[in-house]
């Protein structure tokens, strides 16, 4: 592009990719990456030039560490002190820390279900936050208790496992769905009202006019997946199937007065959204420009808004609202705004936001300094024009640096500093002294999606609330503190101009409850290429990548846990008395993770009952707990029958933990006909626990 590369790629000598940079709007935009000796990423870099000077516009820095057993528990956000992750086990969260200061505590149950979080200053004693759950006997969420009784919620479950009823101390919602899990109906209760909104769709998801406002809409279908009106906008595609324009509906009857309201949207070559605008009686309001990284993340937006100049004129101001954003992976860490900066810290594995940070840009500007490299290279020369050290020497003296502010300077930087004639007591003289800007600290309190619902100061008080539809509508705000709270379901950010949401690959449509282009990743999507999931009560798309496989996603990543095993039994009863011993191999699930652990075992059963038999079966068993390195015992019954082909199914209980329970079906060769009471020991040995 004009001599200039449009996107390019560098890799260091072991393969690993060190910077990715292409152009967007005319400005470079790059992301650089560091690694330690293991190929674990340490740290990553973004940056935006001017196009024009080649200044740099805007840059944004993560670094991430490991502990011994290789877990990433500790990241630095862009000018934060330290998070650092509190583990135990495979992985269990227990706390977090920011700066060393402990803010969150989490308490678990046996299945290492989170129980108590606590949130503040004194966060585990006498804390200003303190949400307590439970659980079902399934493993599913059953309720949330604050020690704010406003949003206490309890979850109703069906036996498909849908949630059909979150109940509050203000109102109380039910849900409807179809056979095919579809949400079809809401129903909200509340002292002196009740109101049933109904979903209907088309085959493929999409909205269809309600039937009961619309009782002689004859519409089955939308075609291509292209809804072209609903009660609120006419709506018009490109041959990309791109939403390009959105125009105010004209109620029946009423003449077009030229007053009504037009969005326009433009894309790049990637689908991507690049520029909207809205206009009304021929006049823009409002324009918007969209800036990129080379992995498709937003890194700015200008808006202009309408206003009236010096002469009186109503027109678009001259210098646009610039807001810049910083990432860590698919998660958006950092909003910065000519007036202020916001950093959210997530639950660790999830699009959960968990603590909220807000630094005035006023404090931030305090806060700088130079290092003790750039110091002593600035006024390194008697000419005033300074001087450039090697890289290497800059990395010896931001090492001595760090080992000075933490006031343990090692001996191998004593020992150079005596070879070059220098001491740590000349060296420290140099540092310039760090000030801690004043930061606003709160705590997300979410629903069960992760949508959230208040902050909470450190205090215990409530700063921001809001109250929302099942599709991520904003319903009601209280915001006495006028705070930007942008976030809406899990990895959407609400953009003002427009009224949509980025979803990062994508933008979603609160109103209509889908996207306004189709899936970047194809029919891998789904036969719906514009779908947001049709069951939001329970499924989510942070990253606007809905697909097929979002079944499988969901069931590893839920909030049940659980084990499944597999083994080879044989067995024998004769008349009514007998036993079964097997060996097999267990893999365990918690939220969160594709895999938590693997074990083997051995057990061993003797039964009572009535029937006989022989037989040998490989055996498959799900548990509703996850499992630990040690003996259980249970008991249960099994009914088990077939001759020269074998069929049992086995119910059991922990004895020491009658909430745990594994059912089993054996399919394998023999002669049997049984039912039989059991009673159990299993010795287990596991990799993790």
């Amino acid at each position: 592009m004009n001599g200039d590369p449009a996107e390019q790629w560098q890799y260091d000598g072991h393969g690993w990719l060190r910077e990715i940079s292409h152009l967007s709007e005319g400005h470079r935009v790059a992301v650089h990456y560091g690694y330690d000796d293991k190929g674990r990423l340490t740290g990553e870099w973004q940056t935006v030039e001017n196009p024009e000077t080649g200044e740099l516009l805007w840059q944004h820095e993560t670094k991430h560490a490991y502990n011994e057993q290789g877990l990433a528990n500790r990241v630095t956000p862009d000018s934060l002190p330290p998070v650092e992750w509190l583990t135990y086990g495979s992985g269990y969260l227990a706390g977090m820390k920011l700066g060393g200061t402990p803010l969150v505590e989490y308490t678990r149950d046996r299945l290492h279900r989170e129980t108590v979080r606590s949130f503040g200053s004194r966060a585990g004693s006498n804390a200003a936050y303190e949400l307590t759950s439970t659980y079902t006997p399934a493993g599913q969420l059953q309720s949330q208790h604050l020690n704010s009784l406003v949003y206490d919620r309890d979850y109703g479950w069906n036996d498909n496992g849908d949630l059909v009823r979150i109940s509050g101390p203000r109102q109380t919602r039910e849900y409807g769905y179809s056979a095919t899990g579809r949400l079809e109906s809401v129903r909200t209760l509340a002292p002196d009202l009740d109101i049933r909104i109904p979903y209907a769709t088309d085959p493929a998801g999409n909205r269809l006019p309600d039937p009961e406002l619309h009782p002689d809409s004859t519409l089955t279908a939308w075609p291509d997946n292209r809804i072209a009106e609903d009660a609120h906008y006419v709506y018009h595609y490109d041959e990309y199937g791109r939403l390009t324009e959105k125009t105010d509906r004209i109620p029946t009857g009423v003449i077009r007065t030229d007053d009504e309201r037009t969005h326009h949207y433009h894309y790049d070559s990637q689908h991507r959204l690049v520029f909207h605008t809205r206009i009304q009686h021929g006049e823009p309001l409002v324009e918007s420009r969209y800036l990129y990284d080379p992995l498709g993340r937003r890194m700015a937006k200008r808006v202009w808004r309408r206003e009236r100049d010096l002469t009186g004129w109503m027109s678009l101001s001259r210098k646009p609202e610039e807001t810049w954003y910083g990432w860590d992976g698919d998660r958006l860490t950092t909003v910065q705004t000519d007036t202020t900066r916001i950093q959210t810290v997530y639950q660790p594995g999830s699009f959960a936001p968990l603590i909220r940070i807000e630094t005035d840009n006023g404090e931030r500007e305090k806060a700088q300094r130079r290092s003790l490299a750039e110091k002593l290279q600035q006024e390194g020369s008697e000419d005033g024009h300074g001087v450039v050290f090697p890289a290497e020497l800059v990395r010896l003296l931001d090492r001595l640096e760090e080992e000075i502010r933490a006031d343990r300077v090692s001996s191998e930087s004593r020992q150079w500093l005596a070879q070059c004639g220098l001491t740590v007591e000349q060296l420290a003289r140099q540092v310039e002294p760090e000030y801690t800007p004043a930061r606003k600290v709160h705590f997300y309190h979410c629903d069960h999606r992760g949508l959230p619902l208040a902050l909470i100061s450190e205090e215990g008080n409530t700063v921001w609330s809001a109250e929302y539809d099942e599709w991520g509508n904003l319903l009601n705000e209280e915001n006495p503190h006028h705070l930007h709270q942008p976030y809406r379901l899990p990895g959407q950010q609400h953009d003002e101009e427009s009224g949509l949401y980025y979803n990062r690959h994508r933008y979603y449509d609160p109103l209509q409850g889908r996207y306004i282009t189709q899936d970047p990743i194809g029919l891998e999507g789904g036969w719906n290429l514009y779908n947001y999931p049709l069951n939001p009560i329970i499924r989510m798309d942070p990253l606007g990548l809905y697909n097929l496989y979002q079944l499988l996603y969901d069931v590893w990543h839920d909030d049940s846990y659980g084990t499944s095993s597999i083994d080879i039994t044989g067995s024998g009863n004769l008349i009514s008395l007998g036993g079964h011993a097997g060996l097999g191999v267990a893999f365990a699930k918690k939220k969160g993770e594709m895999l938590s652990d693997i074990c083997i075992y051995a057990t061993a059963c003797g039964h009572a009952g009535i029937g006989g038999g022989i037989n040998a079966a490989i055996t498959y068993s799900e548990t509703k707990s996850l499992p630990t390195s040690g003996v259980s015992n249970s008991v249960g019954v099994t009914v088990g029958g077939g001759v020269g082909g074998h069929f049992a199914y086995t119910y059991v209980v922990d004895v020491d933990n009658p909430e745990s329970s594994t059912e089993s079906v054996g399919i394998g060769a023999g002669v049997d006909a049984s039912v039989m009471t059991l009673a159990c020991r299993t010795w287990q040995e596991c990799w993790v626990n």
